[in-house]
């Protein structure tokens, strides 16, 4: 399940990829116990990030910074602590995963104008720049220069919102068609083709042949759950660096739709794989939890 770092007030952990032992405890949760309101013993959320080679130490640790944030609610039996996801992080995280989801599925006819933000931030307001440029990448724009940032499918209403909401006094915004381009300013410019061309190259070029293994049977339980964590560590992040810009726009044979394949496939071939080693991990600490876990598939989040 995709995580935005920053949603509906919800500091989430943030999303890189490698062994975040925050962000994992909050991905597996969203993955095999979203939507249940009961809670899994601390015990047995430690033994699953063990299965990604981190510590006890730091698993419990991570545990308790959560439960601070405000991400899992804790509760006791006796001398044992359990936990589950916050209903806040899971409205977060279901709009997150529909995001993730839906990626490079748009197939719309572009019409060739663009979404164009213009604006102008005092040197003293960084704070507030920041979140502005955080807030519009989200959105799905890209800087074509400083302060002018653009967008092939932006929606013009939602920008001007926000930018009444963020308090930017100096913007404009417009909806306008290129008439030309020069040294560099042509609107595919805000986004380094080359480099994402070779991101989703390099997508299917890792990821083709797990796909292939996981439907000749070649994976196990104990691999499928680490490998579904890492296959959405490396997609998630696509949807930062590519607002999904319209294809009759792009070079031929762009790689994207391939590589979403290659995600959709495995994610959903993958799920029941380590949905049996999550229950298997659980059912050593409750049994009588295990059977309620499930995974989440591409359409899955309410």
């Amino acid at each position: 399940m995709t995580i935005p770092e920053v949603a509906d007030g919800v500091d989430l952990p943030r999303v890189q990829t490698g062994a975040n032992p925050q962000h994992l405890i909050v991905t597996l949760l969203g993955d095999y116990w979203f939507g249940r309101r009961e809670h899994i013993p601390s015990s047995a959320l430690v033994a699953l990030v063990e299965e990604f080679d981190i510590s006890a130490t730091s698993a419990r640790a991570s545990l308790s910074r959560l439960a601070r944030r405000g991400l899992l609610d804790s509760s006791k039996a006796g001398r044992r602590t359990f936990y589950g996801l916050t209903s806040r992080a899971e409205r977060v995280l279901s709009a997150g995963h529909r995001r993730i989801m839906s990626f490079g599925l748009d197939d719309r006819p572009w019409d060739g104008s663009w979404v164009v933000v213009i604006f102008s931030v005092p040197e003293d307001q960084r704070d507030l720049r920041h979140v502005l440029r955080t807030r519009l990448r989200w959105a799905g724009f890209g800087p074509l220069y400083d302060g002018v940032w653009v967008s092939p499918r932006g929606d013009a209403d939602q920008i001007t919102a926000l930018l009444v909401e963020l308090g930017v006094t100096s913007s404009t915004v417009l909806v306008s068609r290129v008439a030309h381009a020069a040294d560099g300013g042509d609107p595919l410019r805000a986004w380094d083709l080359d480099e994402l061309r070779a991101a989703y190259e390099a997508f299917v070029a890792d990821f083709g042949p797990l796909l292939d293994r996981v439907r000749d049977g070649e994976v196990g339980g104990a691999e499928a759950l680490v490998a579904r964590a890492r296959v959405m560590d490396v997609w998630r992040q696509f949807p930062d660096l590519d607002p999904e810009l319209p294809e009759d726009a792009l070079p031929g044979g762009w790689p994207r739709r391939r590589a979403q394949t290659i995600f959709a496939h495995l994610h959903d071939a993958l799920g029941p794989v380590a949905e049996v080693r999550f229950r298997q991990i659980l059912a050593d600490h409750a049994p009588e939890l295990a059977r309620r876990a499930h995974d989440l598939r591409t359409a899955g989040a309410p």
